[in-house]
């Protein structure tokens, strides 16, 4: 993707940030349970989108990072995986 291309696509993606070439997000969660339940519901995302986030989890903190490693730069499936997760935490929003 050229630079003009990201900048519009991070425009639809308030609430991540870039980071040289990865999309990042942390997320807070009420505890563990919950962070690790949503890390499953990303994890049937990525499989579907054959797109694998990097991540962490520290308790109720959730790091993902979105990368297209096998291009070493952001593609257009690091963006279509953030909407995703964007779109997973918007329907389990009360």
């Amino acid at each position: 993707m050229d630079e003009a291309r990201i900048q519009l696509r991070l425009q639809g993606l308030p609430n991540w940030t870039r980071e040289g070439n990865k999309l990042r997000r942390v997320l807070v969660f009420a505890d563990f349970r919950a962070a690790f339940a949503f890390m499953t519901q990303v994890a049937e995302l990525a499989e579907r989108q054959n797109h694998h986030p990097d991540w962490s989890n520290s308790w109720n903190k959730l790091v993902i990072e979105l990368t297209s490693h096998d291009a070493q730069c952001l593609t257009e499936r690091d963006f279509r995986l953030a909407q995703a997760i964007d779109s997973l935490l918007t329907s389990q929003a009360p």
